[in-house]
């Protein structure tokens, strides 16, 4: 079995496990991904060299849905996985800051979604969307205003394009 493969077998196994658990389990493929509650998209800030590059992943939440997200990167091969982001509320709109070289470590980003304080506590979410590295489709910037503007603007067109009016 080559990578690709045993990268497929781990994301499916994934899946199966969060669905046994009463979990959503899905991947996010794009730079954006949006469904009812929940909204988000990827952009990356370029720095003046690689260790000062960051990813930042702006996330939007029905406060009634998912009021609490966590991030943790995972190591497809060994499965050690490390808290990126520990859970907190979402407030209108959080951005959480990933720095690039941080994906080579761990390329598996699952995105957490609580019901509760009390589910983020117990660590049981209730929609974990994950991405196999930084999607290929994820722009960059050196400004951080034009940033914060794409940001905004494809978080308003991922919500469209799914239909959901929430969050």
């Amino acid at each position: 079995m080559n990578a690709r493969g045993a990268l497929l077998g781990l994301a499916l196994a994934a899946g199966v496990a969060g669905a046994a658990n009463g979990q959503v389990v899905v991947h996010g493929s794009s730079d954006a991904y949006a469904a009812r509650g929940v909204a988000m998209a990827w952009g990356v800030t370029r720095g003046a060299d690689e260790a000062s590059t960051a990813v930042v992943v702006r996330v939007v939440t029905d406060a009634g849905t998912y009021p609490w997200v966590a991030v943790r990167g995972v190591d497809p091969f060994t499965r050690a996985d490390q808290t990126l982001d520990r859970a907190r509320r979402v407030g209108i709109a959080t951005d959480v800051r990933i720095p690039r070289a941080q994906f080579a470590d761990t390329p598996r980003t699952e995105w957490l979604y609580f019901a509760s304080e009390e589910a983020a506590r117990a660590g049981t979410p209730a929609l974990v969307v994950y991405y196999l590295g930084v999607p290929d489709t994820t722009p960059e910037f050196a400004d951080a205003a034009k940033l914060d503007a794409y940001l905004g603007s494809r978080i308003a067109r991922a919500r469209a394009e799914s239909g959901d009016r929430t969050p």
